[in-house]
């Protein structure tokens, strides 16, 4: 049954934001197929709703920023699964194990108690979701670039790339609704369930990779890896295969990341000389909301700038896998110049819908 949502202001601040934040995130987690999370979610709202003293807790209840736009309830969700993937919290098993009949917020309000101190980091930053599946979304935007004739090499910056998972695309083999592209069998390899005709079928290469992030992890690092794991929905045992599979290639070849700030990061390498021939393409996936609305605005600005001056043998796209906030579904949104109906502004096709980890594509490209 599909569960509703609270209607919420994305940049909406204050305590009513703080519970319609967990609750939307109770919803969106159960409409996703992932009850672990959604218990933990709302056993987590409880707690805040109550006045059991915690610094916790309390930095929660008096969150000073938007708790949807900063993705608050993964942020706690994540040190408490943390926790239990370090078996340092034996009580929040069966939470973990979907047991029934289990007196959720209290298990969660004791673990508070005991751990205050540990769980507090893990507010300090947005979750790193970096998920391998994503990619097979950007694939399949450049399959369409090809069709709509730009050429099928294909230069890609990432923004919020955390490790750099989607960095290596290039090295995964993806089966999309029949069409197959990448090296087989490839580091991991990815057949989303394919909703609609199937894409455009090109011979397309990735010549090379760039991303950045303010706070870069290293899949090498047995504790930065651990981290990342820590914000990977419990439900999803595919995707932790899958950054064991990321882990193993990036110690063949670490991806390239940089530290930096996105707007910073896009217009460096918008600056840098174009090979002709060569698409030059921005990715992003569920990164656009911990974005500030001054940083959107200027990658934004550099990107329209620098399609203005594209042109045929050095085109420019962008291609977006983010939460359309109206109707609480992603898309797969692409922009590209110049091209065929000579619109200067790059006009935003909708190519898909797509479930956040990959698992469905419904293309209307």
């Amino acid at each position: 049954m599909t569960q509703k949502y609270m209607p919420i202001d994305i940049n909406a601040t204050g305590r009513d934001a703080v519970t319609t934040a967990f609750a939307n995130q109770v919803a969106y987690c159960q409409n996703s197929g992932a009850p672990v999370t959604a218990r933990i979610c709302a056993a987590l709202g409880a707690c805040i709703a109550g006045d059991m003293p915690s610094r916790f807790l309390q930095a929660m209840r008096d969150w000073a920023g938007a708790p949807l736009a900063d993705a608050l309830p993964l942020r706690a969700a994540g040190g408490l699964h943390a926790l239990h993937l370090a078996g340092a919290e034996a009580r929040l098993a069966p939470i973990y194990a979907d047991a029934p009949g289990v007196a959720d917020a209290a298990i969660v309000a004791a673990v508070i108690a005991d751990h205050d101190d540990i769980l507090m980091p893990w507010l300090d930053g947005p979750p790193q979701t970096n998920e391998a599946g994503r990619s097979a979304n950007f694939i399949a935007a450049m399959l369409w670039l090809a069709d709509q004739g730009l050429p099928p090499l294909f230069s890609c910056l990432e923004i919020g790339s955390s490790a750099g998972i989607n960095l290596m695309l290039a090295r995964y083999h993806y089966n999309l609704g029949g069409v197959q592209v990448g090296p087989e069998p490839g580091a991991i390899a990815f057949a989303p369930e394919w909703q609609g005709p199937p894409p455009p079928d090109h011979a397309i290469r990735i010549i090379d990779t760039i991303g950045c992030d303010v706070a870069p992890v290293d899949l090498t690092d047995p504790a930065q890896a651990m981290r990342l794991k820590a914000y990977v929905w419990p439900e999803h045992k595919v995707r932790f295969a899958r950054i064991d599979a990321a882990i193993a290639a990036a110690t063949q070849q670490p991806p390239q990341i940089v530290e930096m700030a996105a707007a910073d990061f896009v217009e460096q390498q918008l600056a840098k000389p174009q090979a002709a021939g060569v698409s030059r393409i921005l990715l992003h996936s569920i990164v656009w909301q911990y974005v500030g609305a001054a940083e959107q605005a200027r990658i934004t600005a550099a990107m329209e700038a620098a399609g203005a001056a594209a042109s045929a043998d050095r085109p420019l796209a962008w291609v977006a896998v983010e939460a359309n906030r109206d109707t609480h579904v992603h898309e797969l949104v692409v922009r590209h110049w110049p091209n065929a109906a000579g619109d200067a502004a790059g006009a935003p096709a909708t190519l898909a819908t797509a479930h956040p980890h990959g698992a469905v594509v419904s293309w209307l490209g």
